[in-house]
């Protein structure tokens, strides 16, 4: 799994500002108004070639009379309990507050690894504002500017130093990791315990009862599962509903762990922008996908329903329409069990290894019948291939001219390849580098 970074501090401090230099984005708002950001927000990166998370918060600040505050504070500090590093950032126009000093103390509390970040420092002419920071107690303040992006370069070596490794999860060749991932009320937690037969995890109407990953194994049929429960991912929409109730940060590590991600959906409330996020969650990190459609029987005996759920998946899901799809009912048990058939296909289909004579013979049939376009005066040629890995199955092309792969060959070629090597039900990559 990825190494986690948090950024917390108070309001206004340039928290955002700082997560989108990092990140070279501009995923987290900006504003000039305090509080803005009132969620996590989530980027997988890689800083100096080192890959981690990086996770953006609201300001830690008095809780006053505000219970939206207090959701906010206990979205940071959970967010602190899941880094591996802490980036604290402060204002070095204002100077030390008791804010700052408050967070501090909670830091130290909790053993935490931290960088502190004094921003808005634009230039060098403003590195007296670091002096007072050493107060804090939490190592040397580097002074920098996330709007400019002054003092980045010592910064960055001190965020990746000594960072945790991306763990890898001990290989057991018998078993097969599945996590469970779905909007809130989705009824993720119900289908598993419908699996194992008992009531190992909780379930009730309230969106986020599920706030961490919940492993389960279980054995069907000489095979041995592990399933991973995860909390709901919402949707990021207006202030009071962007408030997180639960951690995103370790559903999503989850997809690092797992072989086969199932994104249940929930066919009575219909397929939602936020399904396909998630899925596009799974896709990025290459994940296996299966796609089972929840309460299907509240639905099944209603075609104008059925035929919204079939539209929907053609209009939104088209760019996972490798996947197969199951239909279930979590609460009664229908066709429940049908989703390991479709789990087992995708697991194998995921961990497929193909000859490199076989890949080369398969692009040279490919490459003849349809030659890519010509563009410009360069003339794109194929040298060999050869399968670099599994899970999922990724394929190296050398190529003379990576520039010249239009976007719509290599998705030719894909598709090319699932259809001659039977890899129809899971992702594949393919990567094109110059000899």
């Amino acid at each position: 799994m990825r190494p986690v970074i948090v950024i917390v501090g108070r309001p206004n401090v340039g928290k955002s500002t700082l997560f989108n230099r990092l990140s070279r984005s501009r995923n987290a708002l900006v504003d000039d108004q305090p509080g803005v950001t009132r969620d996590r927000i989530y980027a997988s990166l890689q800083i100096e070639g080192v890959p981690l998370d990086l996770v953006d918060t609201g300001g830690f600040e008095d809780l006053g009379q505000d219970p939206l505050l207090k959701e906010v504070r206990g979205q940071v500090e959970r967010g602190i309990a899941e880094a591996d590093r802490v980036i604290f950032v402060v204002d070095g126009r204002a100077g030390v507050m008791p804010g700052d000093q408050e967070m501090a103390d909670l830091l130290r509390k909790r053993q935490k690894d931290v960088v502190l970040g004094v921003n808005k420092v634009d230039g060098p002419e403003h590195d007296f504002r670091i002096h007072d920071f050493h107060s804090l107690g939490l190592g040397t303040p580097f002074g920098i500017s996330a709007a400019h992006g002054y003092g980045f370069g010592d910064f960055k070596d001190a965020l990746i130093k000594n960072l945790p490794a991306q763990q890898e999860e001990q290989e057991n060749p018998n078993q097969i990791r599945v996590a469970v991932l779905g909007r809130p009320n989705a009824g993720k937690s119900s289908l598993i315990n419908r699996i194992l037969r008992d009531e190992r995890l909780l379930v009730s109407d309230t969106p986020g009862t599920t706030r961490d990953a919940v492993d389960s194994i279980f054995h069907h049929r000489g095979r041995e599962y592990l399933f991973i429960d995860t909390a709901g991912i919402r949707r990021r929409g207006k202030v009071k509903e962007r408030i997180e109730k639960f951690s995103i940060v370790k559903a999503l590590r989850s997809l690092d762990r797992c072989h086969v991600a199932v994104i249940l959906l929930d066919g009575e409330r219909g397929i939602s922008e936020q399904d396909t996020r998630i899925c596009g969650y799974a896709l990025d990190r290459g994940r296996g996908l299966v796609l089972a459609v929840n309460k299907w029987d509240l639905i099944k005996r209603d075609p104008g329903e059925r035929d919204q759920i079939r539209t929907a998946f053609e209009r939104q899901m088209k760019f996972v329409s490798f996947a197969p799809r199951v239909h279930l009912s979590a609460l009664t048990g229908e066709r429940v069990m049908s989703l390991f058939q479709s789990i087992d296909m995708v697991y194998e289909q995921f961990s497929t290894r193909i000859s490199t004579g076989a890949v080369n013979r398969a692009l040279r049939q490919i490459v003849e019948r349809h030659p890519p376009q010509r563009i410009g005066r360069g003339r794109l040629k194929f040298l060999y291939a050869t399968q670099a890995r599994t899970r999922p199955p990724t394929f190296i092309l050398m190529v003379n001219r990576p520039d010249l792969v239009h976007f719509s060959y290599k998705r030719f070629l894909t598709n090319q390849f699932r259809e001659h090597f039977g890899l129809t039900n899971t992702p594949i990559k393919l990567k094109f580098k110059e000899r």
